[in-house]
Formats: C-alpha cells, structure tokens, sequence
C-alpha cells in the first residue's frame, strides 16, 4: 500500500456533500482514507478577471491508502468525478467537485496523464492549509520541504478559513 494525500474541492451546490460523497466513493476503487483534513472555506484561486465572480470553494485534503499506480489513481478520480457530475470545459471555472493527487508516496512522476506531486501544490494555501492540519512533517519529495515549510513559505494571499457548518 502507497500513503497518498488527495485534494478535494466544490463550488456548487451543497459543497459539504459533495467533498463527502467524493470521499465515500474511493473505497469501492481501493483507496482508503486514513485521515481527513477539516473543510476550509476558500475564495476561487487562479482564475481570471471573468471568473471571479464564482462561488466560494469547500477545500478539504485526505490521507489515504491504496494499492492503486498512479495513472490508475488518477483515472479513478476522473471517474468519480465524472459519477458525481462534473462536467469538464470551462477551466478554472465553478466545479461541482474537483480531485487532485497532491503526493503519492515519495514518487515524483510526470506524464502526459498525471503529474505527482501536483505542480502547483507549494503554491496553494487553499491545498496547504488543510494538508498541514493533517501532515504537517510529510515532504514535498522533490522540493524537500515539510507542508508546514511550504505554508509558512506561500504568498498567494487567497482567504482560508475554517469551515463552521
């Protein structure tokens, strides 16, 4: 089994139930969950000037355990979000439910299906702030910091706040 840590995120409709069910739908594919951050409440990051106006994110990361390689892991994610309705176009724009692999193992992989460790995770308070409450000693395998370094170290000034239901 490979420790992997996952992002999730929605935008639309009820944003909770769907991390959640996200969440539940990896078991059925082998990936267990260990662990899950808190939810985070998060302004829409990256995108541009027409697209700023979208809803704000749900951001949650999990720990999990799977037996699965990494194309495979991430064809499984594109599969659960396509059962829970995602509809892929506009980029950057509002999302039902978004997964991404964040860290698989200590691998670092780059192909034209998946990239690990996700290419823009050092950069993201909304990825970093949910994976420090959960891991915050794991290291980023090719920029050798922990995900507290990388948090103290991010700059992109979006809003994160802790989720109160």
């Amino acid at each position: 089994m490979t420790r992997i840590y996952l992002s999730l995120g929605s935008n639309v409709g009820d944003r909770a139930a769907n991390i959640a069910r996200a969440i539940e739908a990896l078991a059925p594919y082998g990936v267990h969950v260990t662990r899950q951050s808190s939810l985070y409440e998060t302004e829409p990051a990256d995108v541009p000037a027409d697209l700023k106006n979208q809803p704000w994110f749900l951001n949650s990361v999990v720990e999990a355990e799977t037996e699965l390689a990494p194309a495979q892991l991430m064809r499984t994610l594109l599969k659960i979000e396509q059962s829970l309705g995602r509809e892929r176009g506009v980029s950057k724009g509002p999302r039902l439910i978004d997964l991404d692999i964040l860290l698989f193992g200590l691998q670092a992989l780059r192909t034209a299906e998946v990239e690990i460790p996700h290419p823009r995770m050092a950069l993201r308070r909304f990825v970093l702030v949910p994976l420090a409450e959960i891991a915050p000693e794991i290291r980023h395998p090719v920029l050798k910091k922990t995900a507290a370094e990388m948090l103290d170290l991010a700059n992109d000034n979006v809003e994160v706040h802790k989720f109160v239901f």
